[in-house]
C-alpha cells in the first residue's frame, strides 16, 4: 500500500499537466489587471517554490513579518509527500520550467519574448480564461487563493531580491546536495 502510494505521487510529481496549471494559476495572478509578463524564468521558478511548497510559503511571510496563516495550510500538507522539497541543481527550483513554458506556449495559453536578455513569459487571453475556470473549481481555489498571497507579498519583487531572501530564509539550501530533502 505505502509503495503504490508513493508511485502514485512520484507520477503526479512527472506530469507536466499538474505543473502548468499551478503556472497558470501564479502567471493569472499577475495579469487579473493589466497583463503584466513574468520577467524572467527564475523569477518565476522563485515565486512558484512559495506557491508548490506551502510550508515554505509560511516561512517566507513571517520572515517579512506577515501573518502566516494567509498561507492556509490544513494540518495534512504539513505531512504528505507534496510538501517535501528537493534540493536541484539550481537550488530550490525545479530545472523544467523552460519545459512548461514551452507547453503553455505550444498549448497556446501563453506567449514567451525577450525584453533586453530577459525572458518575459505572459498568459494569452485563452491562458487567463483557462486559469479563470481553474481557480473557480473548488479542487484549485485554495492554490488559486495561495498564488494571490505569493503574487501580492512577493510579485512586485526584482529576481535578484527573491534569490537574496530566499536564500537568507532558507540558509539550509546552501549546504544541501542534490535530491536531498528540505524539512518543512
Amino acid at each position: 500500500m505505502a509503495l503504490e502510494i508513493a508511485r502514485a505521487a512520484a507520477a503526479a510529481e512527472r506530469d507536466d499537466n499538474l505543473h502548468v496549471g499551478r503556472l497558470l494559476l501564479l502567471l493569472a495572478t499577475r495579469s487579473d489587471k493589466d497583463n503584466k509578463p513574468m520577467e524572467g524564468l527564475t523569477k518565476l521558478a522563485k515565486l512558484d517554490f512559495l506557491l508548490r511548497y506551502p510550508t515554505n510559503l509560511e516561512r517566507a511571510l513571517a520572515q517579512e513579518r506577515k501573518d502566516r496563516a494567509q498561507a492556509q495550510i490544513e494540518p495534512y500538507e504539513r505531512t504528505t509527500i507534496e510538501s517535501k522539497m528537493i534540493r536541484f541543481k539550481y537550488g530550490p527550483w525545479d530545472h523544467r520550467y523552460r519545459r512548461w513554458a514551452a507547453i503553455m506556449v505550444a498549448k497556446g495559453l501563453a506567449q514567451i519574448y525577450l525584453k533586453g536578455k530577459t525572458v518575459c513569459l505572459q498568459l494569452t487571453a485563452r491562458g487567463r480564461d483557462v486559469a479563470h475556470e481553474f481557480s473557480a473549481q473548488p479542487d484549485f481555489e485554495k492554490l488559486a487563493n495561495r498564488a494571490r498571497v505569493v503574487n501580492k507579498h512577493f510579485g512586485a519583487k526584482s529576481g535578484t531580491w527573491l534569490k537574496t531572501f530566499v536564500y537568507s530564509t532558507f540558509p539550509e539550501l546552501v549546504s544541501m546536495k542534490w535530491g536531498e530533502e528540505i524539512a518543512p
